[in-house]
């Protein structure tokens, strides 16, 4: 899957959730796209890298106390 890929993806998810909001104006859309993505995105990640918290914290370019700042805060941690 392409980059481009994951942003047609996002570009028309973001449509149809303006779609269904009706003309109704959004509110804190960024901190709500931040978490949707950032929870599914380190969840993956963490199972592709085996649970090996250095590893997926390379991949994702974050700081491996960063990583398990973040997991802990999505309660991914087991």
């Amino acid at each position: 899957m392409s980059k481009k890929h994951i942003e047609d993806c996002v570009r028309s998810s973001l449509d149809s959730y303006f779609r269904d909001l009706r003309g109704t104006e959004p509110d804190g859309m960024y901190d709500m796209l931040v978490r949707v993505v950032e929870k599914p995105l380190l969840d993956v990640v963490m199972a592709r890298a085996e649970g090996n918290q250095s590893r997926a914290a390379q991949w994702l370019g974050l700081n491996r106390n960063t990583l398990r700042k973040k997991l802990v805060e999505h309660k991914l941690l087991k």
